[in-house]
């Protein structure tokens, strides 16, 4: 595949109005949880990162910057469990994001062992507001991934 300097189409968040702004309003709601902004911004580069989306990847790694997100963090992201820079509720995060998004990896997608660990670290309000990001970001990828959003464009 050739790489895209212009998407197939407007997204379509954008297209139907009403969507966009339900989108943004949910994305809000994930603020409001309690969960750590970079805990957030974490999982949804990493989610992005497994569904190969490049707009939701280099967006992910700037915002994350902008959440406090270390250099050595964004650079190892991908490779969280081989590296010691995540505290252990940052890897209860995103092992729960990778199950998650690979739902069709395994018959038990989000294992007990991996919801346990991040239940461990987390309290309700702020597991709902790490798994409606995880939610938000695979919607985000499908978007953004089927239009051919690019990467380091403005929507």
């Amino acid at each position: 595949m050739q790489h895209e300097t212009e998407a197939r189409m407007t997204n379509p968040a954008y297209v139907l109005p009403e969507a966009g702004a339900a989108i943004q309003d949910l994305v809000k709601a994930t603020r409001q949880g309690g969960a750590p902004e970079s805990v957030l911004e974490l999982v949804h580069l990493r989610a992005s990162q497994i569904n190969n989306c490049g707009f939701c990847v280099d967006y992910g790694a700037k915002s994350a910057r902008k959440a406090g997100v270390s250099d050595e963090k964004l650079f190892a992201v991908a490779a969280w469990r081989e590296t010691p820079y995540f505290s252990d509720e940052e890897r209860a995060a995103l092992a729960l994001a990778e199950a998650a998004t690979r739902l069709a990896d395994a018959s038990d997608a989000v294992p007990d062992a991996v919801w346990d660990a991040a239940a461990d670290h987390f309290d309700e309000k702020q597991l709902a507001a790490i798994v409606l990001m995880v939610g938000l970001t695979n919607l985000f990828n499908r978007l953004n991934v089927t239009v051919r959003q690019p990467a380091g464009v403005g929507l």
